[in-house]
């Protein structure tokens, strides 16, 4: 739903109508129904700013103004029945009036908070991919999810302090000197259309855009108007020219001509920031010639002044720049200390040149190892031997020494990174998934390593609104990592002979495969990991070709259509798939009949597709044990009256279904699915209701229904749950009660009913009181006090009531 459509609509012009007419008719709302009348108005020119913003809001942001929606959505249905209650029925005034309240509540709330962080991360354009930083936690971080350890909570701790994410990151007087030139570039000469800044990878060049988007002086000269885009070695220049012109034109995405750029002679000041541009063709189909609007271009190649008028060059750091930041990484202090060796130091600091990016890395990598260890990394980096004399593959012989060092097991999941898209975020899920296939480890060992690899700066962890608390969903996280980090690792996967390297990989988009792949295509492919980057891929498009060893493909693509590569039937021990849409719209799968000969897959990750259509015909998935359908259409696929899945997926334990949003009912042969053991149906925002035999999933641990607005009742039969450690329900607005079989649920560990609007009654103390297990209940204020009431029933229970979970520290910061 965009986001005019969604507020600037009937919703809210329908409930001003009813909230008006309370004012003007009722007595015993009319406090509630001004105050909202007021709040709701101060609202309009916010919604306006942030609709002609040009901002492309990112999926969590989306996700909350939807859920904000469905409660102005809730406050129509609420204010009608005020408007229809008499005024002799006390009782039921007296709950209108309560309800009326926590609704003006919620609405205060929501100002106060998220929709101030929408303006000041959106309007004001603060939010860059590059620059994400973490929100404080709720609370410590018990655990990720059942046996998960302290080190995820100790690597997301370390990475909330971390600071600036982009690994690039350099500060001082060198950055403040930048800053001045190219801001004066854009400010002071009216005759520059298009300013650039260039510097080799990992010099700081988007450390320095983003400090020229976040200076104060910029936003105001361009009326806080500043888009903020990665380019990228595989972009999609159609999707990136619609978002410019939307953004010059102040409305939605347009169909760009040549003739509207020339009609479009005027209009508000505005800056365009294109970061990480890889080739001049690119470049001249994204800079637009239109008074008024500049181009500010971030890329490690020198483009002819004809395109980009002026460049500023950036400036490797000084010897006492290099020495701080180098220090900080590796001794967690500005300067050098009293027990290191300083002049071994200052040899491996001078072997950087200068670069941030190494400083931080191979500080990083050397720190609290002993001395013989940084005698021996110099000599190493001293002796480097380049492949040609490029400052790029300077670099990634330099920051190879960082994954030398790694133990091999590390080291091979560091390498595993260059299997994904450059500039795009990781889901958490996918990453952990791959490496206990692969690996042969636990998702505890996986865990370990995601936080060695963050500590020694190889990928940054981003966190999502609430991740990390227990029971956290692993795909309410994700990773990113620097490209010059992809491109090391990349660089180290390979080397060899292309049949025989372990990791077969597309660096990144293009039409077709790589020619040495259709040149060495007679002889099988011993890759363990196969990933392939296309666009739109026909069947006459794919060539024959063997992976008897293939154990992970990952299939990234953009368009509305794919037909699936037909090697897949001759990949016998392939145990997870990954398949991911980046286009605009959920696209067509074509051929899936191959999956018919996948015995062994384990895991599969289907995002951004429209499901092709399962039946009791389909051939059965024997081993599956993980489905994750994300953004995906699946009505078709899961239609309950014709779908028996446990003949289709036998062993299944966990079914995640994110943000799909045609989903309405689930079919209700899922009580049958014995082996299941956590189910997750969030953001599903047409679901309405669940099986009444979900009782049957006696194994079932984990069940999360977060914010799907349409579903108003959990089936009694959820009392039968037995082994139910975690229960979800949280901004499941229309939610009208929690069952009173609920209190049967003796295995209950925690709950999460945050914002469940409907709810302000518990079923009966004695119903509740023998939930033994229970020692956490995340709640609303309306009910806080009867789940503290069985505080003195229940000996280890916490109740917490719901805070927050957005924070503007990051702006400050």
């Amino acid at each position: 739903m965009a986001l005019n459509e969604m507020f600037v609509g009937e919703i809210v012009t329908e409930l001003l109508k009813q909230l008006n007419a309370i004012s003007h008719k009722s007595c015993f709302c009319k406090s509630s129904a001004d105050n909202l009348i007021t709040s709701i108005q101060e609202l309009l020119p916010i919604i306006e700013e942030l609709k002609y913003s040009g901002v492309e809001l990112p999926a969590f942001r989306q996700s909350q103004l939807n859920r904000f929606s469905e409660t102005l959505r809730g406050g129509i249905e609420l204010a009608r029945k005020v408007l229809e209650s008499g005024r002799w029925n006390v009782y039921k005034n007296l709950l209108l009036v309560r309800k009326m309240e926590k609704l003006e509540k919620q609405v205060a709330r929501f100002i106060s908070g998220p929709m101030q962080a929408h303006l000041l991360a959106d309007v004001h354009h603060m939010r860059f991919e590059t620059m994400e930083r973490f929100n404080r936690l709720e609370q410590r971080l018990d655990s990720m999810k059942t046996g998960s350890g302290r080190w995820v909570e100790e690597a997301v701790k370390r990475m909330e302090v971390e600071g600036d994410s982009n690994l690039g990151g350099f500060s001082g007087i060198g950055l403040e000197l930048g800053k001045d030139k190219v801001k004066k570039m854009m400010i002071e000469r009216d005759d520059l259309n298009v300013v650039g800044i260039w510097g080799i990878g990992g010099s700081g060049k988007t450390t320095l855009a983003n400090e020229i988007c976040r200076d104060n002086q910029v936003q105001s000269y361009f009326n806080n108007r500043i888009l903020f885009l990665t380019v990228s070695q595989s972009a999609d220049l159609e999707q990136l020219r619609a978002k410019i012109w939307g953004f010059i034109t102040g409305n939605e995405p347009l169909n760009y001509t040549r003739k509207s750029q020339c009609e479009w002679g005027s209009g508000p000041q505005a800056l365009v920031v294109l970061d990480d541009v890889w080739s001049l063709p690119v470049l001249e189909q994204l800079i637009f010639r239109v008074p008024t609007y500049k181009t500010l271009v971030i890329s490690r190649f020198k483009f002819p002044r004809r395109v980009v008028n002026e460049v500023y060059e950036v400036e490797l750091l000084e010897e006492d720049e290099s020495m701080s930041l180098f220090c900080r990484s590796a001794f967690g202090q500005n300067s050098i200390p009293p027990t290191a060796n300083e002049t071994l130091v200052k040899q491996i600091v001078d072997e950087c040149k200068g670069l941030p990016l190494a400083l931080k890395v191979i500080g990083a990598s050397l720190q609290d190892q002993p001395e013989m260890y940084w005698i021996n990394a110099r000599k190493r980096l001293s002796r480097g031997e380049l492949i040609c004399e490029s400052h790029e593959n300077k670099l990634l012989n330099r920051m190879a020494i960082s994954v030398e060092c790694l133990k091999k097991k590390v080291k091979e999941c560091f390498m595993d990174l260059g299997s994904f898209p450059e500039d795009k975020k990781i889901p958490l899920d996918v990453l952990v998934n791959m490496w206990v296939e692969i690996h042969n480890i636990d998702e505890e060992e996986a865990f370990t390593i995601l936080m060695e690899l963050s500590d020694k700066n190889l990928l940054t962890l981003v966190k999502d609104a609430r991740a990390g608390e227990a029971y956290c969903s692993y795909h309410e996280m994700c990773v990113t990592q620097h490209d010059v980090l992809r491109d090391l690792a990349l660089h180290l996967s390979n080397k060899g002979e292309v049949n025989e390297r372990k990791r077969l990989l597309m660096p990144r988009r293009d039409t077709e495969l790589p020619r040495d792949w259709e040149k060495n295509a007679d002889q099988p492919f011993n890759a363990q990991i196969v990933s392939v980057h296309t666009g739109e891929m026909r069947e006459m498009d794919w060539f024959h070709m063997e992976f008897p060893k293939t154990e992970v493909l990952i299939i990234n693509f953009c368009s509305d259509k794919y037909f699936l590569p037909p090697f897949i039937d001759d990949m016998p021990k392939l145990s997870a798939l990954i398949v991911i849409n980046h286009g605009t719209t959920e696209a067509t799968l074509e051929n899936f009949s191959v999956f018919t000969n996948l015995a062994n897959l384990r895991s599969l990750w289907l995002e951004k597709v429209s499901v092709p259509q399962l039946s009791n015909a389909t051939v059965p998935l024997r081993n599956l044990r993980k489905l994750s359908m994300v953004l995906c259409k699946v009505s078709n696929s899961l239609d309950p009256a014709v779908l028996d899945l446990p003949q289709i997926f036998p062993r299944l334990s966990e079914l995640v279904i994110d943000h799909c949003d045609d989903l309405v009912k689930i079919p209700l042969s899922i009580y049958k699915v014995s082996s299941l053991q956590s189910l997750s149906l969030t953001n599903c925002h047409r679901l309405r209701e669940l099986p009444a035999d979900l009782g049957m999933l006696k194994k079932l641990q984990i069940l999360r229904l977060s914010a799907c607005p349409e579903l108003k009742m959990l089936p009694p039969s959820i009392g039968e749950l037995v082994g139910l450690k975690y229960l979800d329900i949280s901004e499941c607005v229309n939610l009208k009660c929690l069952p009173k079989e609920v209190g049967k649920l003796v295995s209950l560990e925690k709950i999460d009913m945050r914002d469940c609007l409907q709810i302000v009654n518990l079923p009966t103390h004695a119903a509740l009181s023998n939930l033994k297990s229970l020692q956490r209940v995340i709640c609303d204020d309306e009910v806080f006090g009867q789940w503290r009431n069985l505080e003195k029933t229940v000996p280890n229970l916490h109740v917490q009531i719901a805070e927050k979970w957005y924070s503007l520290d990051w702006l400050n910061s």
